[in-house]
């Protein structure tokens, strides 16, 4: 080995140690690294930030943006009705939740598809009583499977597909990836439903997660609409759905005066307002789905559809300028745009108008209003925000604009008429024009942390395939499987990657594995098409931990799960992809 390739390991053997510690920010890690390598010689300081414009990175940057674009328009809300079903067993509802993870992660990054459907996976579990930790690991290793059908699925793909177009002259189109990723996929999501789940850990199947009738509950008001789809309907016709949302309607107020008792039988005008008792996500969610408007819309021209709303729960203090009194009097609305949209006290149900209540110090306020000026609003207020606590309102008119818009940039990228970053660019532009996205939101979809690992990772890669240190791994790979034909040989360097991405971040995994991938081809003289699909799928395939994959880290604290209970489902689930994937590689991209 030269001196170069030597340095050049130990600096990857350090980055290694250093992400599989976790005491550090493998950003930091990984930017490090890059300026040591800078410092040193390997990398020349002209490209040492290169790979930021690289278009692998700019793809993934895209991705996320248009996934909070299409989460914003609700477009995602409209398979809840018929992924939610309480009186299903544990193995159905797995298949459904997985299949539409699954579908889900093809089309949008699959962190994004998983954070959409983990609340109503929790929502399920609390209706049907049963211990979270049975659907959550499940969930998240279905929508891991899913992403790697399409090739904006998951970040390996595109790496794997950049990395093509500069190793063979051309990339991997969005669709070349379907074959062995459905395969996959498809034997993949049958085992977690019907077989993987019963391997979790029994310890985990005590608890179940706390229902909405456990956390605090807001009294607020929702609007009829002028040409809502529900004027002449009786209020109990809204019953249902008004549970399957886990909302309590408790009353009508109709020309300003609370109807007596529940108004049940009452039939439902315009102009009428709707007394609701959940929690806000609930509250919203039902608010969509029964096409009702917030308190105070009147008001305002554009109601639930507009861009930058947010609803806020705050806490109120004792000295704060709304104690003993009313957001009427305050004129909240009028003079700053706030809507007071409910009121929680101790579970109590108020007769009073949500406007006309009386404040007291302990309430817990539920604001609606402009995004930017909620923290100015609350400091005025003197009410303390509480922490985590923003919902972000859902613009459902624009739905079908959004997968529109989605489909069109898609369809232009697979017709060839422009390439995927510029295709996806175009789409980010038309979701800021319909007002899907704002400024800030397009800067707070991206994952900086893996722009920055990737975009640092990229100039050390290709420093270590210039110096030959890639070359080197490949001959050794062949080396030590001499005598083995080559599906063996590629079965290896899946294994060799599956268990890299089990404790590196998969992105790094994929720029290691792919230049390696195609040094064994080429050493054994066959097409490296083969190899560089197999990175994909290994790179992918982190199961082992929650470390691997950003989706198992994020299931870890709901689903209550230790490092070591992923493995027990995990270790089948790759030998399973392993079995199915080598295969199917083989026979749509011959050697």
């Amino acid at each position: 080995m030269t001196g170069e390739q030597v340095f050049l390991f130990g600096l990857f053997a350090g980055v290694f140690v250093f992400l599989v510690w976790g005491r550090f920010r493998y950003d930091l890690v990984a930017f490090s690294a890059l300026i040591i390598a800078v410092i040193a010689g390997p990398v020349e300081a002209d490209s040492a930030f290169a790979g930021f414009g690289h278009p692998a990175v700019v793809i993934i940057a895209l991705v996320l943006v248009v996934s909070r674009g299409l989460v914003n328009s609700g477009a995602v809300e409209l398979i809840a009705p018929y992924v939610i079903k309480p009186e299903r067993k544990l193995p159905a509802h797995l298949g459904v939740m997985s299949v539409a993870g699954a579908a889900l992660s093809a089309v949008i990054n699959n962190v994004a598809a998983l954070a959409l459907l983990m609340p109503l996976d929790l929502e399920a579990a609390a209706k049907a009583k049963r211990a979270v930790a049975l659907s959550l690991m499940p969930l998240s290793f279905a929508t891991i499977l899913g992403g790697m059908i399409t090739l904006i699925g998951t970040p390996p793909n595109i790496v794997i597909s950049q990395y093509r177009a500069e190793a063979l002259g051309e990339p991997f189109s969005m669709f070349d990836f379907a074959p062995t990723g459905l395969a996959v996929a498809t034997i993949g999501i049958i085992f977690v439903a019907a077989i993987g789940w019963r391997l979790i850990p029994a310890r985990d199947r005590a608890g179940t997660v706390k229902s909405a009738e456990d956390a605090g509950l807001y009294v607020a008001e929702a609007r009829v609409k002028n040409e809502s789809r529900n004027i002449g309907k009786r209020i109990r016709d809204l019953y249902p759905l008004a549970n399957d949302h886990d909302v309590v309607i408790v009353g009508l107020i109709r020309r300003g005066r609370r109807v007596p008792g529940f108004a049940r039988n009452e039939t439902l005008a315009k102009g009428d307002f709707l007394v609701l008792e959940g929690d806000p996500k609930s509250i919203e969610t039902f608010m969509g789905a029964a096409d009702l408007d917030f308190s105070g819309s009147e008001k305002h021209d554009v109601g639930l559809t507009s861009s930058s709303l947010a609803l806020v729960e705050a806490l109120v203090p004792d000295g704060s300028r709304i104690v003993g009194r009313s957001a009427m009097e305050l004129r909240l609305l009028y003079r700053h745009g706030i809507t007071l949209l409910g009121v929680s006290r101790s579970g109590e149900r108020f007769r009073d108008r949500v406007r006309r209540l009386t404040i007291n110090a302990g309430d817990v306020l539920l604001l609606l209003g402009p995004e930017y000026r909620m923290n100015e609003i609350t400091q005025w207020l003197g009410v303390w925000p509480l922490e985590g606590r923003r919902t972000p309102l859902l613009q459902r008119r624009k739905a079908s604009a959004a997968i529109l818009a989605f489909g069109a940039s898609i369809g232009a990228s697979v017709a060839g008429l422009v390439t995927l970053d510029i295709a996806l660019s175009l789409c980010v532009v038309a979701y800021v024009l319909m007002g899907l996205l704002n400024a800030n939101e397009v800067y707070e979809a991206i994952e900086w942390k893996v722009i920055v690992l990737l975009g640092s990772l990229i100039p050390l890669g290709t420093a270590l395939e210039q110096s030959g240190g890639t070359t080197l791994i490949a001959q050794l790979i062949v080396d030590h499987t001499y005598g083995m034909p080559a599906w063996a040989v590629l079965t290896v360097l899946m294994v060799v990657t599956m268990t890299l991405s089990d404790f590196l971040n998969n992105v790094a995994t994929t720029l290691i594995a792919a230049p390696i991938g195609v040094g064994v081809a080429t050493a054994l003289g066959v097409n490296p098409d083969p190899f560089l699909m197999a990175v994909a799928v290994a790179a992918s395939c982190a199961f082992l931990t929650p470390i691997g994959h950003k989706n198992n880290t994020i299931i870890m604290g709901p689903g209550g799960y230790r490092f070591g209970d992923y493995w027990r489902m995990g270790i089948v689930l790759e030998v399973l992809v392993i079995a199915v994937s080598v295969p199917v590689i083989l026979v749509v991209w011959p050697l």
